[in-house]
């Protein structure tokens, strides 16, 4: 759905853009371009937490002489910033087959497509597999990495507005004296971060999902700069909230589930090396 409606046409509101994708391509639409997101998840996370939390114990070293000294806003900051960086990295070629895989079905204006290209609304790309390669065959690298200045101006900011309200906010609904904050308590901070986090990213994603969009039948944008004149220059303003509630709405339980789960196998790793080396 946020894919529909920031880069797509004729979807209007969340709910007709619901309606509209079930009846074209019933459940199976609400479905498309999940496997690639899916299988690299993992290592995504996994990534992005790693560069977080050893930035912070690095910046701990350095500033404190302790690694497991609290951090500072500005460590949780600066560790932000360079797991928002770092996450490019690897985020990029993943959202860029998603929504290549969602937006091929998405009927375009002939006028607006060139007479060499594929016919609008036919598919293009067969599975992630095959897309990726088509992008790599036809583009190259710089294909597979098309809207990482959006992605990165998205996620740099986002990420520290994701860790920093996470961190805060727990502190806040954990009561004094605790050792360890209450696996509620994580996974109410965890969502409020996720929603906070995709209020902030949502302009950017918006940039981010139509240059990456652009290509599946025609080149509309030239870069991250044009694509915003443009968008700006036919819908105004209100172009930068698209996707808003869907982003928010499902920035809070992924986020917590994702805040949960680190926190408690963080716990559990930890216990277990204790009970290895007493």
């Amino acid at each position: 759905l946020q894919t529909r409606l920031q880069a797509g046409q004729g979807y209007g509101n969340t709910f007709k853009c619901v309606l509209t994708v079930y009846r074209n391509e019933s459940l199976a639409g609400f479905f498309k371009g999940m496997s690639f997101p899916l299988a690299s998840v993992g290592i995504y996370s996994s990534v992005v937490f790693g560069v977080f939390s050893n930035t912070q114990r690095f910046l701990s070293q350095v500033r404190h002489g302790d690694p497991a000294a609290a951090p500072s806003l500005t460590d949780m900051t600066l560790a932000s910033l360079v797991a928002g960086f770092i996450s490019v990295g690897i985020g990029t070629p993943v959202e860029l087959v998603k929504i290549r895989l969602q937006m091929q079905t998405q009927p375009y204006n002939k006028a607006n497509v060139k007479l060499d290209s594929t016919v609008p609304g036919s598919p293009v790309y067969r599975g992630p597999i095959h897309c990726l390669r088509t992008i790599l065959q036809k583009e190259g690298i710089a294909g597979v990495y098309r809207g990482n200045v959006a992605m990165l101006l998205r996620d740099v900011p986002g990420y520290c507005a994701y860790f920093i309200p996470y961190a805060m906010f727990c502190d806040w609904i954990t009561p004094d004296g605790s050792i360890a904050p209450h696996p509620f308590s994580i996974w109410v901070a965890g969502g409020v971060a996720g929603a906070v986090s995709w209020a902030v990213c949502t302009p950017m994603d918006v940039v981010k999902s139509r240059i990456q969009a652009d290509g599946v039948y025609s080149n509309q944008y030239k870069g991250t700069l044009d694509c915003m004149l443009q968008s700006y220059q036919k819908e105004g303003l209100k172009v930068f909230c698209r996707g808003l509630m869907v982003n928010t709405v499902r920035g809070f339980p992924s986020s917590a589930a994702t805040f949960l789960g680190y926190e408690l196998s963080l716990k559990a790793m930890k216990r277990w090396q204790t009970e290895i080396n007493p």
